[in-house]
């Protein structure tokens, strides 16, 4: 079965870009300057299109491939825009055994996204984690800071609507 991935299209502004190629030029001849500027470019961006590490590469002279290695090494560090609220489903061993994979797999079918990925609306974003120290309550899930437990699939539904 393919799956066709959604995409929120890159929007990076000329202040963006202007204030990214500022901290490169400031700190490009520095040892082991590529971690920071990648992080200082997340934290404008809010994530680390092709685009931007593109830029990262040109600006600092060193190959595209590079700055992507890092970037897919380091959890820190994301591919894809996270959305207004970002729900993270634990997918440790209590929540697991629980069921948290049915109502991972339910987000994904309600959302039209998987894991990693954001709505195009912008909207949500959906992610796995390993313990959010709730194991009383599992299968928990959390949207931003809030946390949702004892879940099962058919509770997905109602609690996404809560943020329409």
């Amino acid at each position: 079965m393919s799956s066709k991935k959604t995409t929120v299209p890159f929007a990076g502004t000329k202040e963006q870009e202007e204030e990214l190629k500022k901290i490169i030029a400031e700190n490009k001849n520095q040892k082991g300057a590529l971690m920071p500027i990648m992080q200082k470019a997340q934290d404008i961006y809010g994530y680390l299109p092709i685009e931007v590490q593109t830029m990262i590469a040109d600006e600092m002279g060193i190959p595209l491939e590079k700055v992507y290695g890092v970037s897919t090494f380091y959890s820190q560090f994301a591919l894809n825009p996270k959305g207004k609220y970002q729900i993270s489903v634990c997918l440790g061993t209590a929540c697991y055994v629980k069921g948290s994979g049915d109502v991972y797999a339910k987000i994904e079918e309600i959302l039209g996204i998987k894991g990693g990925e954001c709505t195009p609306d912008g909207k949500f974003s959906l992610d796995a984690c390993r313990c959010v120290g709730a194991c009383g309550l599992a299968p928990v899930m959390m949207i931003n800071d809030e946390v949702y437990g004892r879940l099962k699939p058919d509770d997905v539904k109602d609690i996404l609507a809560k943020f329409n």
